[in-house]
């Protein structure tokens, strides 16, 4: 049984955790406190991949003397590998530790389970489960990416009231507020990579990267991967995305047809500016040009193999209505203003008609908040509840 104490040590591990939320992938968020006699004696996080872990950095600020015989609550199952930093196992070992309980078990295959069984046998008292549900609240993608080998997908949605994203001309700008636009700005930040599709680049031309203060953990920020579906090689090399520095990936498709002296001129001015090309299989083989789509499932498992945690989808309604529609989506993030744009306006995405009520698609709230003058409702699919939260308020 787990004491009160216990409970908030957690608590504060996981809040520790959060301080990481934008700068740890593609490694997970993790948290650890060390506490001696229901006293906290030190404190850690993890910063950035390739830095010390939360357990060592906590195990630092306890120093050698307070942290024998005391108590580790870490968010994540403590790592038994070698990656960029020796096994977090070892060294709480050695530090004399005489408990250790942690949230959840790292599902990645080089630790999970392992970490656990080498304290044991060290003599370590370990326990597990103590808030499970709030630290894999913490890292949906890295958990996904570790059980399937795909990200997790949000796909943001802004509309007016009555259900529409554009006007009938396809003018689409400030349908939100500004609160709602610096929002998803910290969206942005937390994601491994933005995916948008060519529609929307040859529509908006949209920069897609993130323009907030560099991270209070120090160090500049680092801009997530941004990722175009094209599968015709439309970019034009004059895209702001393409002149704004950081990763670009466009996704493409074999040349299926179209003039081969042509394809190799446009794939090299992309790759002059800086942009990465990778070819992706299609989900029509033999389509025509100007109806080559994309496989979706290949265009995530390539993204997972990138160590992509958390992809954030900032496309138009057909991109999106697919997502939905190949149940490829774990997350919408809705924002809806208080406007009424018309019959005519533009729908919030494509997706096939359902001919019965019992047959359409349901999705659970698990959070509405109010964005200064907008709504955030966020939906995840399946009844998926990894986080639950109704806040109101700016």
């Amino acid at each position: 049984m787990f004491t009160d104490f216990d409970r908030r040590a957690m608590a504060r591990a996981l809040e520790l955790a959060e301080r990481g939320l934008e700068t740890t992938h593609p490694n997970p968020r993790v948290g650890c406190v060390i506490a001696q006699s229901e006293e906290i004696v030190g404190e850690g996080w993890h910063e950035r991949a390739g830095e010390p872990h939360a357990e060592i950095n906590a195990l630092g600020a306890a120093g050698p003397k307070a942290a024998t015989g005391a108590t580790a609550y870490v968010t994540l199952e403590p790592c038994s590998h070698h990656g960029r930093t020796p096994p977090c196992v070892d060294a709480l070992i050695a530090a004399r530790l005489a408990r250790v309980i942690f949230a959840l078990e790292d599902p990645n295959p080089q630790v999970s389970g392992r970490g656990a069984e080498a304290l044991r046998r060290a003599g370590v008292v370990v326990e597990s489960g103590l808030m499970a549900a709030e630290a894999a609240a913490l890292n949906p993608g890295f958990l996904k990416r570790m059980r399937t080998g795909r990200p997790w997908v949000r796909v943001k949605l802004a509309m007016s009231l009555d259900g529409r994203t554009a006007l009938a001309n396809g003018a689409s700008q400030w349908i939100t507020g500004p609160a709602a636009r610096e929002d998803v700005q910290h969206w942005r930040a937390r994601s491994s990579a933005i995916l948008t599709g060519i529609g929307t680049v040859l529509a908006d031309d949209p920069r897609l990267d993130v323009r907030l203060p560099d991270p209070p953990s120090g160090g500049p920020r680092l801009q997530p991967l941004r990722v175009v579906l094209d599968a015709r090689l439309q970019t034009p090399p004059g895209a702001k995305m393409l002149a704004t520095g950081g990763r670009i990936l466009i996704m493409t498709a074999a040349n299926h047809g179209e003039n081969e002296v042509e394809w190799v001129a446009r794939r090299s001015q992309l790759v002059e500016r800086g942009a990465a090309i990778e070819e992706v299989p299609v989900s029509q083989p033999g389509a025509l040009p100007g109806t080559t789509r994309l496989s979706l499932p290949a265009v995530l498992e390539r993204l997972g193999q990138r160590e992509i945690n958390e992809l954030w989808v900032e496309a138009g309604a057909r991109l999106a209505g697919r997502l939905l529609d190949e149940s490829l989506a774990d997350e919408l993030v809705l924002y809806m203003a208080p406007k009424l744009l018309g019959s005519n306006a533009r729908p919030l995405a494509d997706i096939a008609d359902v001919q019965q009520l019992p047959d359409a698609r349901r999705l659970a709230i698990i959070e509405t908040r109010q964005i200064g003058e907008d709504l955030r409702i966020r939906l995840r699919r399946g009844g998926d509840s990894t986080a639950h939260g109704t806040k109101a308020g700016g």
